[in-house]
């Protein structure tokens, strides 16, 4: 029996430090730009929030698919070396393994160029559903391209095997498939949205039947409510060396609390405290807590109303 299984995308994702602000590059026919150091990390939401909870000592498995490459072998031997059980992740020959590429010039300035590859093209046919069941949580990171497609079916396979859910919708399943969104969010348990995606959705997401919905507001903290409360909390000052990840290790963090504990208090500290974590480092698999280090950052001031 697993704690929770991720799902979502594995990527290679490749850091450029830029000497110009990325909003103020114009490119000329045939340029040649320089960049400063590059850095290759693996990437990508199923597998960053896999690491997570595996470093937060839960049985953990992701489940997607990589090209039969360089990248490929990357994230698996991240992923075994976080402790990720990996009888559900493939290789492919069709596709090759998606790639990022992230310009940056500071924390709060870059640009990425995202390539789709194997993960994205993800079937039904991919996941051995009989073994599966086995869990008791599903964390469906964001999907795309055909991958979209896997949304309802987990949802309503977790459903009838009283798996819990933790879901965080890409902004492309946002703007072009909110029906669909709706008619499943009752299976949902925990929702999990930035700002600008929430402001998409508007305030009616509180009705659509979550359980417990979840708004990153950057700087400003985060916004939870349960169905009865709000809770606010605001985020550890800390020196930001890159953002990529922050989403990802936040989501991962406050479910990881809420398997470990099941105190919504202790979720969010655990929440801010790895995404903090995550940003004091490049790449998003590096600078994740591991189980019991949370107690090494000072409680937060949650507020409840």
């Amino acid at each position: 029996m697993f704690d929770i299984i991720t799902f979502g995308s594995a990527t290679g994702d490749i850091f450029m430090k830029m000497k110009e602000k990325p909003s103020q590059f114009c490119f000329n026919r045939g340029d040649k730009v320089e960049t400063g150091d590059w850095q290759i990390f693996s990437g990508g939401g199923g597998v960053n929030t896999a690491c997570t909870f595996a470093l937060q000592g839960l049985k953990t498995a992701y489940c997607g698919v990589v090209g039969n490459d360089y990248f490929g072998e990357l994230n698996q031997q991240v992923l075994k070396s976080r402790g990720v059980d990996l009888r559900f992740f493939n290789k492919t020959n069709n596709h090759q393994t998606a790639l990022s590429v992230i310009l940056s010039s500071g924390q709060n300035d870059r640009l990425i160029f995202a390539g789709p590859g194997a993960c994205h093209f993800q079937t039904e046919k991919d996941i051995a559903w009989p073994k599966i069941k086995k869990t008791k949580w599903f964390y469906i990171a964001p999907l795309h391209h055909q991958a979209c497609q896997l949304l309802k079916p987990l949802v309503d396979f977790a459903i009838e095997n009283k798996i819990k859910v933790a879901l965080n919708p890409s902004e492309f399943q946002i703007k072009n498939s909110q029906d669909e969104l709706k008619q499943i969010m009752a299976g949902v348990d925990v929702l999990l949205l930035n700002l600008d995606e929430a402001s998409l959705l508007g305030e009616e997401i509180y009705s659509w039947g979550a359980k417990l919905v979840v708004i990153t507001k950057g700087k400003e903290g985060a916004l939870i409510f349960d169905g009865h409360n709000f809770y606010t909390a605001g985020i550890f000052p800390i020196e930001a060396v890159e953002r990529t990840g922050a989403g990802d290790s936040f989501g991962s963090g406050l479910v990881a609390g809420l398997l470990l504990k099941n105190d919504i208090k202790y979720a969010i500290r655990l929440a801010m405290a790895n995404s903090a974590s995550c940003l004091k480092e490049i790449g998003a698999a590096n600078g994740l807590l591991r189980k019991g280090e949370v107690e090494k950052w000072p409680l937060l001031d949650i507020k409840k109303s």
